[in-house]
Formats: C-alpha cells, structure tokens, sequence
C-alpha cells in the first residue's frame, strides 16, 4: 500500500519554489527576518460525533479504529505536528531569528491556541519540536473544550438589511448553493458506491437513501456561527470522515475501493462547497474574523515579539482569507484545495534596515508526508505555496510593504466597525420576491438600495451598495 501513495503523490504536481526555504544571498544581504506571525489549524483529528453518529450508519462497514476520542487531536497528528515544530525550528535558526535549543525571554515567544483539545494539543505538539529546550506555556483562555471567542468564527454584530447581504453574497458564489452542490453529484454518487449506501443502516431503516443537497437553509444569526441545515450537512460530515480516515490509516483505499489522489480531491472538494458558503463571502468575514484579524494585526506591528503561534480551525483560515481579499493558492500534493489539514498561513516580516515588509505562505505537509510520518527539515521541507493579496502589488523580492497590508487589515477592521449592530433579530423567512430552493432569506422592500453598513442608501451614494440582492459598485 505504501507503493501505492507514493505512486500516487509522484503523478502529482511537482514541488514549487519553495519561498520560505529557498531565500538567497542576495535577498539575505537586503533583508533580515524579524518576526514570524503562525495562524495554524489544528492537525489531524477524529471525526467530530462518534457512537451513534449519523456518518456511521451510511455505511454498513465499519470505520477507522481512531487513536482518540470524537473530535481530539489523533496519535498520528500530535506526532506530525511535532515533526512541523521541527522544521520550523530549524528554518527561524538559519535565519537568524532564534538560537538553536532557545528558551523564551519575555514576551519574544507567545502560544496562544483555542481551548478545544484539538486545537490546544496541536500548539503543544509545535511547541515541542519548536522549543524543545523550553516548556512553553500555551495559553487557553477557557475551560478543556471550550470555544474562546478570538477562534469562534461567529457574527459579533447583526442586522436585517447585514444579514440579507450576506446572503446575497452566498447567493452570488458559483452560480448558487444550489448549482454548486449540483456540482458535486458525481462526488456524491461516488461516496455512495465508496460506503456501500444501499446496504447501509440508513438505508435499510428507509431513513437516508441518498446523498442530497434539498431542503437547505442557511441561519445567519447574532453570537452563532453561520449554519446550514438540509442533506448536504450529511454528505459534508461523511466528506470529512472519509478524508480524515484516508490520512489516519495511512491508505488510499476506502472499504476495498482503491481511489485515486484526483477522487480524493473531489471529496475533499464536498467540504470544502459547505465551508466555502458559510465562511468564505467577504461581507461573512468581516464579521466572522474581526477578533483574529485584530490580533494579527496587533502582532505585526509589535517589536518585542519574534514568533507568535495562533492555533485554531480551519473556518479560521478561510474566514481570514477572505476578510482581508488574500488569494490562497491551489495547494499542491494534498487532498485539500486551499487549506489543508494542519496548514499555516504563515507571516515574516523582514526589514531592510528602513522599512519593514511581510512575506505570506501557506504551510502544510504533503499527502505522502502526512500518512509517511516524513522527518520535516530545511532539506525536506513541508509544501510552503506564496499567498498573494488582492489589490496589493509585491515587490520583486515577493514581500509586500507592512504599511500597504496594515492599511488591508484596518480596511477590513473599518468594515467591521461600520456594520450596524440592531438589538432585535427577526426571524429567517422565505423570499417571495427572488425565490429559490437552496436559502430562506430576509426580504428587502423592493427597489431599495443599502451599504455595507446596513444603512439605506440614495441615488447620490457611492461606494459598494446592496441593490435588488446584488452587489453594486457606484462611482
């Protein structure tokens, strides 16, 4: 079977220039690398529900022994999380940054992971391999599976005329909710075929017969995350199963069916339709990612701090992404598109002796290294693909101006600022005016027009403006 994943990884696109490895003597002469910012989602873990779980009874096989209890950091992941506390180690020691076997003086190192103990677990793996002469602190704000609110990615404020665009947005990418799931039917009739669905409990029981995407709403509510309810939830939780069961057993094989990495993606690619929709419309993110986008920010321009580790999920990582417009690159030998299991969206900030600038990565292991356990080093590094920023221009070294992306991250914080917080939600009702089978929406009086804050706008404003459930730009 091992042939078989290398195989596999080897039909792959090939390794790109690895940014955060490969830097010059010339760019060393220019620069020196002065603070390293780490946004990390937890690494691999067990399904979220076990026992009587609903993604069990789709299948009348049987799962994956984990190595953890539902929803905890697994065996495998706290083991290849120390492995990227390694590498990490060794590249901030070439560079520079830290000695070899430091031990934290001040406020130079922080750990700060959600109190979830996946999440919690994986800052304390990193940190083993990272300083391993040093007994890091992490800090938790909450009690053992808590949600901290700076890792909830939920809505701080709301209001009817906020919420609509959040859902016109949803409405907006790919074509809709419903053409996008549309899209995933062959995925969905694979996973059937994969689980053996027609004999499954559920099937049997006359409960769930097939994989579907009907019947769906989406909850867009103050102090909760934004939620999804209908069939497709199921496929997405299955999704995600079978994606974590691959990494876990170290096999490309599903109950006897041999799937090949392109397969793999695709289910990959079901969760990743159900996070993209709730997580990823910039009106959502704004909102979602307020807490974490301050804080990052916040980090980058101290100058005590020389390696900040923030450790949550991966609605963190795209809720981030799509608050302050950055492109995450496809990913290349893993499962994932964009975010792969334990990835880093990783800023340096260098200086050239006058002015700072800011390199963005995005840092994750392989398929092959996930499920070979690979020893991670400056010589076998994990994949570290560039994350570019809309709007921005970098410069021929690929570093962007820290002042040019602070003025993102308080563009995005301004948005924030101007969304209009009313005290009374109304509840979710079907549009009559603009109908559709894939979301219950606020209605809007027709022919109105509104802003980003949530405020009416008239002929004379400028700016983005919410018309007639669609965005427009006004000049």
């Amino acid at each position: 079977m091992k042939k078989s994943i290398i195989v596999a990884a080897a039909m792959m696109v090939t390794v790109s220039t690895q940014a955060q490895t490969k830097r010059t003597d010339d760019f060393h002469a220019k620069y020196q690398l002065k603070e390293v910012v780490v946004m990390s989602r937890h690494n691999i873990r067990s399904p979220l529900t076990s026992g009587g779980a609903a993604y069990m009874r789709v299948t009348p096989h049987e799962w994956f022994k984990w190595s953890s209890p539902s929803s905890q950091l697994s065996l495998r992941g706290g083991v290849l999380e120390t492995e990227m506390g390694q590498f990490f180690r060794k590249w901030v020691v070439s560079e520079g940054l830290l000695p070899d076997n430091y031990r934290p003086e001040g406020d130079e190192v922080l750990f700060y992971a959600n109190s979830r103990q996946r999440t919690f677990a994986t800052a304390k793996y990193f940190s083993a391999g990272f300083l391993p002469f040093a007994n890091v602190e992490i800090t938790h704000k909450l009690a053992e599976d808590k949600m901290d609110p700076m890792f909830t990615a939920k809505f701080t404020k709301m209001n009817d005329a906020y919420r609509q665009q959040v859902l016109s947005e949803i409405q907006a990418l790919h074509g809709g909710p419903q053409a996008w799931m549309a899209a995933q039917k062959p995925t969905l009739d694979l996973m059937e075929e994969v689980l053996d669905m027609a004999h499954s409990p559920a099937a049997l029981g006359g409960d769930t017969l097939h994989f579907s995407f009907d019947n769906m709403t989406f909850k867009i509510e103050k102090d909760d995350e934004p939620r999804m309810t209908g069939g497709y939830t199921l496929a997405n939780s299955v999704a995600d199963a079978l994606v974590l069961q691959c990494y876990e057993s170290e096999s490309m094989t599903a109950f006897g069916h041999e799937l090949t990495v392109e397969q793999w993606r695709a289910i990959c690619g079901v969760k990743e339709v159900y996070d993209g929709l709730l997580f990823t419309t910039h009106a959502a993110a704004v909102n979602l990612a307020h807490p974490l986008v301050s804080r990052i920010r916040e980090e980058l321009n101290r100058s005590d701090r020389k390696f900040m580790f923030l450790c949550g999920h991966d609605s963190n990582l795209a809720s981030i992404g799509a608050a302050l417009r950055f492109n995450y690159p496809e990913t290349e030998n893993a499962l994932e598109l964009h975010t792969p299991i334990g990835s880093k969206l990783v800023f340096e900030k260098w200086s050239d002796g006058s002015e700072d600038y800011v390199a963005i990565n995005m840092v994750f292991a392989s398929v092959q290294q996930l499920q070979g356990r690979t020893l991670l080093s400056t010589d076998v590094p994990p994949m570290v693909l560039p994350v570019t920023v809309e709007g921005l221009t970098a410069n021929g070294d690929g570093l962007y101006r820290l002042t040019d992306l602070d003025a993102r991250f308080a563009e995005a914080m301004a948005e924030y600022d101007a969304i209009e917080d009313a005290t009374a939600v109304a509840a979710l009702t079907p549009n009559t005016q603009h109908p559709t089978p894939s979301a219950r929406v606020i209605p809007i009086s027709e022919g109105r027009s509104y802003t980003l804050s949530g405020t009416q706008a008239n002929d004379s404003t400028r700016g983005i403006v919410i018309s007639d459930h669609q965005k427009v730009v006004r000049k």
